[in-house]
């Protein structure tokens, strides 16, 4: 089972998420994250430094690059583009 719900290309993290399940994973295509609502969350590549996921802002997810997203206080919300 998914940590998130989607809505077409809107996923949602709850804020009462187990964080065991934010495993770290690779996805099969290019991606760009756009993050719609977020307070303290993170993102982490692999043997790298994790970044805050602020609202309004956007990074690239190239295909086949180890991450995870970690936990952080309420909901957050994201927008999928897949390239």
């Amino acid at each position: 089972m998914n940590p998130y719900t989607d809505n077409s290309n809107i996923r949602t993290f709850s804020k009462d998420v187990d964080p065991m399940s934010l495993i770290w994973h690779e996805d099969q295509e290019d991606r760009t994250i756009e993050v719609i609502e977020g307070n303290g969350w993170k993102f982490q590549f692999d043997e790298e430094i994790p970044f805050e996921l602020k609202e309004n802002s956007s990074f690239n997810i190239p295909c086949g690059y180890l991450h995870r997203v970690i936990k952080g206080n309420g909901n957050l919300t994201i927008k999928i583009i897949k390239k």
